[in-house]
């Protein structure tokens, strides 16, 4: 098959938006790998989907091995799997911090790793990841220490790779999400979330999908942590 086609690895791809992303990078004409414990194969021949758990370093292993031996190449990695606890710092079980830890955390490390050193062959890729605005501006009433923790970490190692890469050919960057309107909030939360925002509504899924759109458009954009958050990293 050729492999002129560029090809983009979507974690957390079964819902939300992970799908919706699946969704874009094809209307883009990018081939894609789509991931997540629960993904189903497509009918379009186009997208690849690899069941398994990203915080398992055997799951990432077999991503990019059946993307390379589909498509023949990967020019973008989309860090989207993530999980969020809101709770007390002194009610957090082990349980919480050991699945924020290997889902957050670990899945993005083994994936971005592997996937990194195939892009060091080909000279070129764009790895982008999606955090939270709440590791920069926490919000009284909201407690967030692991997604803080988890996601801050990924805040950082995406500027500190941005850095490594630089004259590789590869770019890193990380969208920052205010609170989204997906299937993980119930529509009687809605109003609450909404309050959050200085613009007084929640963001929705394309707001998310079009900012790492720009992102694999901006050539020369390395390094940065996007804001999509409705003002909350401006102030209240």
């Amino acid at each position: 098959m050729s492999n002129e086609q560029k090809v983009a690895i979507i974690t957390g791809a079964s819902q939300g938006i992970g799908a919706s992303l699946v969704k874009a990078y094809r209307d883009r004409n990018y081939r894609v790998v789509a991931t997540s414990r629960s993904i189903k194969q497509s009918g379009d021949h186009d997208i690849l989907a690899v069941a398994g758990d990203i915080g398992d370093p055997a799951t990432a292993e077999r991503i990019v091995k059946e993307a390379l031996s589909r498509f023949g190449r990967i020019d973008t990695l989309v860090n989207n799997a993530g999980i969020f606890i809101a709770k007390p710092f002194t009610d957090y079980t082990v349980e919480d911090f050991t699945s924020k830890i290997a889902t957050n955390l670990a899945g993005f490390f083994h994936i971005t790793q592997r996937v990194a050193a195939e892009m060091l062959k080909q000279g070129s890729g764009h790895i982008v990841s999606i955090t939270t605005s709440l590791t920069d501006h926490p919000i009284s009433g909201v407690p967030t220490v692991l997604a803080n923790l988890t996601k801050g970490g990924i805040n950082s190692a995406t500027k500190a790779l941005a850095i490594e890469y630089a004259t590789k050919g590869i770019r890193v960057n990380a969208v920052s999400p205010g609170v989204i309107k997906t299937p993980m909030h119930t529509p009687e939360t809605y109003e609450f979330l909404a309050g959050l925002h200085p613009v007084k509504r929640m963001g929705e899924i394309r707001d998310i999908v079009d900012a790492i759109l720009y992102l694999e458009s901006a050539g020369f954009v390395t390094g940065e942590i996007l804001h999509v958050d409705g003002g909350q990293s401006a102030g209240h």
